[in-house]
């Protein structure tokens, strides 16, 4: 089973595969035996990789997956394979920055005009009592910024336009 994930704007490729302890992590070149989940409840479970156990607290919304793992958490997108192959690439949608959830805007740390490099922090959002940087989906020129700090938003509300950077 091939998966895709990101997280802080970067993409992580897995693959898992069958083994006779559960299943296989093939993470790059890098392959970790055995791991394995075990729900506990709807929002809990017990993560084992490589015989190391840690307690898991997640909610997914959508392909947002919220998880509070060693008192931390994360916030990862599941980039479904199949969606992706289905929609194709759509050039617009890597010129703008939306909300992966509804919120509000914290902190804005970019500025019109301002050429900044994929993955760069444009803003700090809060939702749920969470903090998530939202940041450059690619290089670029920020075009527009579409809120201000305090502002509210909407789930896939358009935060910052990108404009493509001259000879790119």
């Amino acid at each position: 089973m091939y998966h895709s994930f990101e997280a802080d704007g970067v993409y992580h490729e897995l693959w898992l595969s069958s083994s006779h302890q559960g299943y296989r992590l093939h993470l790059q070149n890098q392959v970790i035996t055995p791991i394995a989940f075990t729900h506990s409840s709807d929002s809990s479970g017990v993560l084992t990789i490589a015989d190391q156990s840690e307690p898991v607290r997640f909610a997914i919304e959508g392909d947002l997956i919220h998880l509070h793992v060693r008192g931390r958490t994360r916030i990862v997108r599941y980039n479904d394979p199949l969606r992706e192959c289905a929609c194709g690439h759509n050039e617009t949608d890597a010129l703008v920055a939306r909300a992966p959830m509804p919120g509000f805007v914290v902190a804005i740390t970019a500025s019109p005009g301002q050429s900044v490099s994929a993955g760069m922090a444009l803003m700090l959002i809060e939702s749920m009592k969470l903090e998530t940087v939202i940041r450059s989906p690619q290089d670029g020129i920020v075009d527009r910024i579409h809120v201000k700090e305090g502002d509210s938003f909407e789930h896939e509300a358009v935060l910052v336009t990108l404009s493509k950077e001259e000879g790119r």
